[in-house]
């Protein structure tokens, strides 16, 4: 397989738009997708994820070797829903999945 790694993100209105077309309740791992039209998302906080990469960058200038240093892996996690998205596709939300979501796009 291959290619760039950026290709679904190139290609994320499409993705989107073509998930709405055919009614599929797509669930995304990235907010930006959310905010874009998708139904969910779970994932990292990229702001974290960014923080994170900062000091792990600030070692390593700082003489530490990136083979001694460990991978570290997320530990924030967020949860968007996008009720318009969901309506659209006639889905009723959970009143539960409502209250855990950390953010719902009205």
């Amino acid at each position: 397989m291959g290619g760039s790694p950026y290709f679904a993100w190139s290609r994320r209105d499409q993705i989107i738009a073509l998930a709405q077309q055919h009614a599929i309740p797509a669930i995304y791992s990235l907010r930006d997708w959310t905010i874009a039209g998708g139904l969910m998302s779970y994932g990292p906080i990229l702001s974290d994820i960014y923080h994170r990469l900062g000091l792990y960058a600030a070692k390593i200038l700082r003489g530490a070797k990136p083979a001694d240093l460990p991978v570290e892996q997320s530990y924030r996690f967020e949860h968007v829903l996008n009720l318009k998205t969901a309506r659209a596709l006639g889905l009723e939300i959970s009143p539960m999945l409502l209250a855990r979501a950390d953010e719902v796009i009205e």
